[in-house]
């Protein structure tokens, strides 16, 4: 078993890092049939996460991160996933029953500022015959003024889609924080199998040696030009 605890500033950052670790350190296995590299029980720690992050801005694939914002923001079920229940439905429409959680996390910090049980869930288990929704435990908590979330993921697929997953988990932590007049904290995210498609390989490693040579933390080069480089060639199957 590879574990590892990766932290890193922004989403951005930790995407990228732990996209490397697994490419470098990741065992050969597969994902519903399919070849990948796999780490083990991984822990992102992230300590400013941003929903806009100009690391994912410069090299994320447009197409990919306004389809995982659907998935967090619209109710409608997601077609690329067997017409599954989003995550927004999930979210604030729990099981179809009209209960919206992420307003309970917000009204139970507001009541009990101290609370360490303000977590919720993206698993409905008399619905999810099929699919299983990749983050599923959600836990929230303020101490020193900030609001600080872990999160929980059967697995993510850090080639094409974790660094979509990360951002969306920011935005939340940004609408929670503002629920409770609270800056967001630290973004903690334990990944049961974090891995890249064998498929996806070649073009990750060109992307993380292109951010390596030519992308500051700010998402642009350090000549000040905007980077290009993108991952809009890794394969867009949303269901992976």
């Amino acid at each position: 078993m590879l574990a590892a605890r990766i932290e890193e500033e922004t989403v951005g950052r930790a995407w990228l890092a732990v996209a490397e670790r697994i490419l470098g350190e990741g065992r050969a296995f597969t994902y519903d049939g399919r070849a990948i590299r796999e780490l083990e029980l991984v822990t992102l720690s992230v300590a400013s996460p941003r929903s806009d992050d100009p690391t994912v801005i410069a090299l994320g694939d447009p197409e990919r991160l306004a389809w995982m914002h659907a998935n967090f923001a619209e109710l409608d079920p997601v077609a690329e996933l067997g017409q599954a229940r989003s995550y927004a439905s999930r979210l604030y429409d729990y099981a179809g029953s009209g209960r919206d959680q992420v307003r309970w996390v917000i009204e139970r910090l507001r009541a009990d500022a101290t609370s360490r049980s303000a977590t919720i869930t993206t698993f409905e288990p008399l619905l999810d015959t099929t699919y299983i929704p990749c983050v599923s435990l959600l836990d929230f908590w303020i101490s020193d003024q900030r609001l600080h979330t872990i999160a929980y993921a059967h697995s993510i697929d850090f080639g094409t889609k974790g660094y979509a997953n990360l951002v969306e988990l920011a935005h939340l932590m940004e609408r929670v924080g503002a629920g409770v007049a609270c800056e967001v904290g630290r973004l903690e995210v334990v990944v049961k199998s974090a891995h890249i498609y064998d498929t996806d390989a070649p073009r990750m490693r060109e992307v993380l040696a292109a951010a390596a040579s030519s992308v500051r933390s700010d998402g642009r080069r350090a000549d000040g030009v905007e980077a290009t480089v993108d991952v809009h060639d890794l394969a867009r199957d949303p269901a992976r």
